[in-house]
């Protein structure tokens, strides 16, 4: 019986882009191309509850809306769709807004075919995809102490803010998540900064990121 292959949709300005893409894709055993789409409204009219791919592979430059707007619209609808950002754009200026907007992970286009392949994988997986470059990039202010001992300083509630920051939650969503104002997130968001030792916000954001898609179960702190 041959197993069902993984539906990929396409979001690319570019019809050559997509093609060259749709061509490696369709060779795979596991994988096929299910859509493509050339722009925002495009890809939304085109996405439904029914039938939804398993992965979105989204070009951030699109004709009218953003890549971003496309990427927070569809994890608004279907926060379990996973998104993976194929870009020209340098990941070290945007893998960062990708992943908060709600995208799975970030690959620039001139990579090679086989690591596309092995980001498209990973995500279908359920982890997030980044570059060694990115992934290094994002605990560089942590790597004297350790991510794991620096995170062991967390009480139970910052641990668990920690890892919705790292799954792309605003301080907003957490709040209606966990039934606690604005005002106290962002309270425990200046505590974890203080206790990490990051610099600022965007700090907090590429370490959470990164230490969410760490092989270790995350449900709770160990304190």
């Amino acid at each position: 019986m041959t197993a069902q292959k993984s539906r990929v949709m396409l979001v690319d300005d570019h019809p050559m882009v997509r093609e060259g893409m749709a061509i490696l894709i369709d060779a795979q055993s596991d994988l096929e191309v299910f859509a493509q789409a050339g722009e925002v409204d495009e890809t939304i009219a085109m996405i439904k509850p029914a039938g939804l791919p398993d992965i979105v592979l989204i070009d951030l430059s699109l004709k009218g809306l953003s890549g971003f707007e496309l990427i927070r619209n569809l994890h608004a609808r279907f926060p379990s769709l996973p998104m993976l950002v194929v870009s020209m754009h340098d990941e070290m200026l945007y893998a960062e807004r990708a992943l908060n907007a709600g995208a799975r992970g970030y690959i620039m286009k001139q990579e090679a075919a086989d690591v596309l392949l092995a980001a498209i994988r990973e995500v279908l997986q359920g982890r997030i995809y980044l570059s060694s470059a990115m992934q290094n990039h994002f605990l560089e202010r942590v790597a004297g102490g350790g991510a794991e001992v620096l995170v062991n300083r967390l009480t139970a509630s910052e641990f668990k803010i920690l890892h919705l920051i790292g799954a792309g939650h605003t301080s907003q969503e957490i709040a209606g998540l966990l039934n606690r104002s604005i005002k106290t997130i962002e309270t425990h968001r200046a505590n974890i900064r203080h206790k990490l030792g990051l610099k600022d916000g965007n700090d907090l954001i590429r370490f959470a990121t990164n230490f969410a898609g760490r092989p270790r179960d995350l449900g709770e702190n160990p304190r």
